[in-house]
């Protein structure tokens, strides 16, 4: 016993715990990782663009940065943008509504859940692109036509997820419910949302990931409206005119925007529920 602890004092069995540097404590933040992942791929591109040395197929970053500068100063970005957030969260906040509602009825009903399995079987795997020819011809060429994809894209998976989550509720909770009486609505929002958001935001992220594709994607076939169209329009008529550092300022935005509502609004909304309950693996 005394050779052991004479052996643990000289340092023989190693050391138990080490103190973690600076550096290492730095990289440790999820933040700092990302930050330096999206730096490496930006030297990348400026690096890769210089030695290829063709403007009209890929610019330099910095070209595409001057663009972006250019296009923001003059008001164009900032109004394509406007353009398409404003449909964009028209049609998610329409189609995270009409989800909820028909969760809301599959849960409480019988039929409500054969409605929603079958109209979920049916339509989650239609490509929302497909519906733009549909679209065009019930609503004409106008924001109305892009809200209808937009609801397409993100009412099947947003309902999807949150029946599962729903349906994933422990059968302890549910008596939980029972004894406090609670029936309905009331017993949705005390009981079954909280239990189930995990579930509830993975699709609320999957929703927002197919509407921001979908959104994109219809304004450069239709997205012009009374001669003013949002970002997918923008990266068409420049890529028609040959701007093509304006074209990459155009996707450098829809790729700033992703990022954001992915990594501060998504995150945060995580950070305060499902981490905070201590709900996260």
């Amino acid at each position: 016993m005394a050779d052991e602890s004479a052996a643990a004092r000289s340092g023989q069995f190693g050391q138990v715990e080490r103190q973690l540097g600076t550096v290492e404590m730095i990289w440790r933040v999820g933040a700092v990782r990302k930050t330096a992942i999206i730096l490496v791929l930006a030297i990348a591109w400026q690096l890769y663009a210089t030695y290829l040395n063709n403007p009209l197929l890929f610019p330099t970053l910095s070209d595409t940065f001057q663009a972006l500068y250019r296009r923001t100063m003059d008001g164009t970005l900032p109004n394509r943008m406007w353009t398409t957030l404003k449909i964009l969260l028209t049609g998610y906040a329409i189609g995270t509504i009409l989800a909820a509602v028909l969760t809301v009825l599959a849960i409480n009903t019988r039929i409500g859940t054969d409605f929603l399995e079958t109209m979920t079987a049916m339509f989650n795997p239609l490509p929302a692109i497909s519906l733009l020819p549909l679209a065009l011809i019930w609503f004409g060429l106008g924001p109305a036509s892009l809200v209808f994809v937009l609801i397409h894209s993100v009412l099947w998976a947003v309902a999807l997820n949150t029946h599962t989550g729903f349906t994933s509720v422990s059968q302890t909770l549910r008596m939980v419910g029972a004894n406090y009486e609670l029936r309905g609505i009331p017993y949705v929002i005390k009981i079954l949302i909280p239990a189930a958001f995990p579930s509830i935001l993975t699709g609320l992220k999957i929703g927002w990931a197919f509407a921001w594709r979908t959104l994109i994607a219809a304004e450069l076939v239709f997205g012009v409206s009374s001669g003013q169209g949002g970002l997918g329009w923008f990266i068409f008529e420049n890529r028609n005119l040959l701007r093509i550092p304006d074209v990459f300022a155009g996707l450098l935005t829809v790729i700033i925007i992703g990022l954001f509502v992915e990594n501060v609004i998504f995150q945060t909304i995580e950070r305060r529920t499902i981490a905070k309950w201590g709900m996260k693996g």
